[in-house]
C-alpha cells in the first residue's frame, strides 16, 4: 500500500502522508523511493503549479527516520551511504521548481524536520503537540540529510547549534519567533492556509526572508569573526556538557562550521562522512539500545498483556507536601491534568507544598510553555487540608512521608479508614519493604510501591513495586498512571532498596569508605564525573540528604548485613548537624542554597588526614562494587530483565548512558575480568567485594546478559 494519497485543489496537489500499519510517519526506504517517484511525477503534471504536503496521521507530522534502519547497518559506508541517499531525496525537494508547502501538525523531528527545511514554506499549528527539532545527537547520531546545512542558513547559526548540539525540540511559537516556520494556525484550518500559501507561491513566487536576531545576529552569525566565537563557545559549552564521552556534538559542529565556512558541498561531505562514522560507533550503539528499550517499557505494564484491567485515576491524593510530595502533586497535575490534593499534619506545611507544586506551572507559564487560562485552570485542580477531607473520593492516594516503618503503617491505617474500599495506596518509600509496610493492610491488593526519584518533576524513572498480594489491575493502574506523569517505569520486586538503590547503596558505602581511608572529596567526586556519571557520590550525598541516606543505609544494613554495613562518615556528619544541602551544611559549602567548594573542616571531624590516591583505584573500588551488586540483584530478580536492570540505573542514578548501563558494562568488559578485578579489590579491602555468585557461574561459562 502507498504510504501517500494526492488529491488536486485547483492545481495545488495536496499530498497526504499516512504511512500504512504505522502509529507514526518515519522515512523507511521504502518511502524515500515513494517520495523520489512522487516528484518526478508532480514535476511532469502541468496540471499541478504548487504541492502541499500534510500528515494523515493524529498527531504527528513525520516522527523521523526509520531508526531500525540504523541497527542494520554493519559498515561506516553503509552508513555514509544511507545518509548521502537521504541528502539526495531531501534536495530534490528544496530543487522542484514547483513550491513545495509543509503543513505541519504535531511531531516533526530529525528526518521530518530535515524534509521540512527543503520545503519552500513551512506552516505549523498552535497546538502544544506541534514540536519541531533535531534529536538525532541524543541517538549518537548527527542530521544527516542537510539539516546541518540548511538550519543555520535559516535561523542563524547560534539558534541552529542550540537546537543540533543539544537536540532539543521548540514548540511551535518559539519555531516561528526563530523563523523555523512561516506562519502559525489553528489546526481546524491548516490544510486551508496551507493551499492558500501554495497557490500564492506559484503565482507570486518565494518570499524574501529577513534574517533574525538582530545587531547581535548580524555580527555573530553573519561574520566570519563572529562564527569562530561562536563556534569556540560551543564547543566548550559542548564538553562542559558531556566531558567528552559524546562524539556526536562535537561532530555536529565541526560539519556545521565547514559547511558555513566552505559551502554547502563540502558540508554535506563532511556530513554523510560523520554520519557514517557515528551511526557505526558504540556510543551511537549504545544510545539506539536505549531507546529500544525505553519504547518497549511504554508498551509493557508489567503483567501479561490482557490479564488485568486499569482502571481510570481522576482524583489523587498525596500524603506529605515535602519536597517530595509537593513534587508528584505539580507533576501529575501538569502532565495528568488530575484533581489532586495534599495533606499534611498542619495548614502552614501544606500552604509550602501547594505553593512548591504550583511553582511548577508557574514557571511553564512564564516559559510560554502554558498560556494564561490554561495556567488558571490547571492551578484550580491544586487543593490541600490538614486532615483527610476530600480524600473519600480519591482514586489513588500516594504515601510521601518520611522514611520510617512505623509512620508509613500509620499513614495506611488512617487512609483506608476513610479511601473507599476500591481506592489504590501507593507508598513513596525508597528503600522498605512494600510488604512490612501492609502487613496489617485490610486490602493488601490495593497497596504497591511507586517509588519516585528527586526531584520528582526533572526524574524521569519510576519504580513501581507489587507484593504477592498487589493484584494485577492495581499494578497495572499504577504503571498507566506512572507513565501518564512522563516517567519510565520499570516494575520491580519487593526487596529492600528495589533495584535502583539495592545497587546504588554499596556504591555510596564505598565512598564514605574512600573518606574514611582519607582520600580527598574533589578526587572521588571527580572520578567519577570523569567516569561519566553527572555528579560524584559525595555531592550525591549531600543532595539526597545525610539524614535520609543514613536512613536508608540502616535499612540496608539490616537486610544484607555486613556487605552493606556503612563507613562511619555519616554518623560523625550528622553528629555535627550536618545534613547536606539542606541545611547548607554537609561535605560541601553552601552559598544561598548553592554549592561553594568543599568544605575542608569535614576531615578534621572524620579524624582522617589527606592521602593521595589515583583515580582510577578510585573508580574501580566505586564502579565494581555497583557492578557486582547489579549481579547479585539480577540473580536474585529484583527487575524482570536485563533491559530494566540498565534503564534503572541509567535514569535512576545517572549510570552513563554511553557505557549502556551496569549489566552491559560486564557484558563488554568480560565477565571473567570483572571478576578478577573483585578479587583483587576482595584481596585489598575485604570481603564486600568477594564476587557475587552470579558473576562468577557467567565468567565460568563465559555467558552473558545481552546476546552478542
Amino acid at each position: 500500500m502507498s504510504a501517500f494519497t494526492t488529491q488536486n485543489e485547483n492545481g495545488i496537489a495536496v499530498i497526504t502522508f499516512d504511512l500504512p500499519g504505522e502509529p507514526v510517519n518515519k522515512l523507511t526506504a521504502a518511502v524515500r523511493v515513494e517520495i523520489e517517484a512522487l516528484l518526478i511525477r508532480l514535476r511532469d503534471d502541468s496540471s499541478t503549479r504548487g504541492v502541499v504536503l500534510i500528515s494523515g496521521k493524529p498527531d504527528s507530522f513525520i516522527a523521523g527516520a526509520d531508526i531500525e534502519e540504523f541497527t542494520a547497518l554493519t559498515s561506516q559506508d553503509a552508513a555514509e551511504r544511507l545518509s548521502f541517499e537521504g541528502q539526495e531525496t531531501v534536495s530534490r525537494v528544496e530543487t522542484s521548481h514547483k513550491p513545495i508547502v509543509a503543513a505541519i501538525h504535531g511531531a516533526c523531528l530529525g528526518g521530518g524536520l530535515e524534509f521540512a527545511l527543503a520545503c519552500h514554506y513551512r506552516i505549523a499549528t498552535d497546538h502544544p503537540k506541534t514540536q519541531l527539532g533535531l534529536p538525532e545527537v541524543q541517538l549518537g547520531l548527527i542530521p544527516g540529510a542537510g539539516g546541518c546545512q540548511r538550519l543555520p542558513r535559516l535561523i542563524g547559526v547560534r539558534a541552529a547549534l542550540d537546537m543540533i548540539l543539544t537536540g532539543k525540540s521548540e514548540r511551535a511559537g518559539k519555531a516561528l519567533r526563530l523563523g523555523l516556520v512561516d506562519e502559525l494556525v489553528p489546526p481546524s484550518i491548516l490544510r486551508r492556509v496551507a493551499v492558500s500559501a501554495a497557490e500564492r507561491l506559484a503565482s507570486e513566487g518565494l518570499p524574501e526572508r529577513t534574517p533574525k536576531g538582530g545587531a547581535p545576529g548580524l555580527l555573530l552569525d553573519r561574520t566570519g569573526l563572529g562564527r569562530r566565537l561562536v563556534y569556540r563557545g560551543a564547543r566548550k559549552q559542548v564538553l562542559k556538557r558531556t566531558g567528552g564521552h559524546y562524539p556526536a556534538p562535537l561532530a555536529a559542529l565541526e560539519v556545521v562550521r565547514v559547511s558555513l565556512e566552505q559551502g554547502v558541498t563540502a558540508g554535506l561531505a563532511e556530513e554523510h562522512r560523520a554520519f557514517g562514522e557515528l551511526a557505526v560507533g558504540d556510543v551511537s550503539r549504545k544510545l539506539v539500545q536505549i531507546f529500544f528499550a525505553t519504547t518497549a517499557l511504554k508498551k509493557d505494564d508489567g503483567v501479561p498483556p490482557g490479564s488485568a484491567t486499569p482502571r481510570q485515576i481522576r482524583r489523587l491524593g498525596i500524603i506529605g507536601s515535602g519536597f517530595m510530595g509537593s513534587g508528584i502533586a505539580g507533576t501529575a497535575v501538569l502532565n495528568v491534568e488530575v484533581d489532586t490534593r495534599l495533606k499534611d499534619s498542619d495548614l502552614t506545611r501544606v500552604g509550602k507544598g501547594l505553593k512548591a507544586a504550583n511553582r511548577l506551572l508557574s514557571d511553564r507559564l512564564q516559559k510560554r510553555r502554558l498560556t494564561r487560562p490554561q495556567y488558571e485552570r490547571l492551578s484550580s485542580l491544586l487543593s490541600g487540608s490538614a486532615d483527610y477531607s476530600g480524600f473519600q473520593r480519591a482514586d489513588l492516594v500516594i504515601e510521601a512521608v518520611f522514611e520510617d516503618l512505623e509512620v508509613k503503617r500509620t499513614v495506611l491505617a488512617e487512609v483506608e479508614a476513610v479511601v473507599r474500599p476500591d481506592a489504590i495506596f501507593a507508598t513513596n518509600t525508597s528503600t522498605i519493604p512494600i510488604h512490612r509496610i501492609a502487613e496489617k493492610a485490610q486490602r493488601p491488593e490495593r497497596v504497591l510501591g511507586m517509588h519516585f526519584f528527586s526531584p520528582v518533576e526533572r526524574m524521569p524513572l519510576l519504580e513501581v513495586i507489587p507484593t504477592e498480594a498487589t493484584s494485577g489491575d492495581t499494578l497495572v493502574t499504577a504503571v498507566r498512571f506512572g507513565r501518564r506523569m512522563g516517567k519510565t517505569v520499570i516494575v520491580v520486586a519487593d526487596q529492600p532498596g528495589f533495584w535502583v538503590n539495592r545497587i546504588l547503596s554499596p556504591y555510596l558505602n564505598e565512598a564514605g569508605h574512600l573518606l574514611q581511608d582519607g582520600v580527598p572529596i574533589p578526587v572521588i567526586d571527580q572520578a567519577m564525573t570523569t567516569f561519566g556519571f553527572p555528579v560524584g557520590p559525595v555531592a550525591l550525598l549531600d543532595e539526597v540528604g545525610l539524614d535520609v541516606a543514613d536512613k536508608a543505609g540502616s535499612v540496608m544494613y539490616e537486610a544484607f548485613g555486613e556487605r552493606m554495613k556503612p563507613a562511619g562518615a555519616l554518623t560523625r556528619m550528622l553528629g555535627a548537624t550536618r545534613l547536606g544541602r539542606k541545611n547548607g551544611r554537609g561535605f560541601y559549602k553552601y552559598r544561598e542554597g548553592h554549592k561553594a567548594g568543599v568544605d575542608s573542616s569535614v576531615y578534621p571531624l572524620l579524624g582522617v588526614k589527606k592521602v593521595e590516591t589515583h583515580s582510577d583505584l578510585v573508580q574501580r573500588r566505586l564502579v565494581y562494587a555497583m557492578l557486582n551488586e547489579a549481579a547479585m540483584a539480577c540473580a536474585e530478580k529484583v527487575v524482570r530483565t536485563p533491559r530494566d536492570a540498565d534503564i534503572g540505573a541509567i535514569f535512576g542514578i545517572g549510570f552513563p548512558a554511553f557505557r549502556g548501563g551496569p549489566l552491559r558494562m560486564i557484558d563488554d568488559l568480560g565477565a571473567g575480568r570483572v571478576v578478577e578485578t573483585l578479587y583483587q579489590l576482595q584481596e585489598q579491602f575485604g570481603e564486600r567485594f568477594r564476587p557475587a555468585p552470579a558473576l562468577l557461574e557467567l565468567s565460568r561459562r563465559s555467558g552473558r546478559y545481552y546476546p552478542a
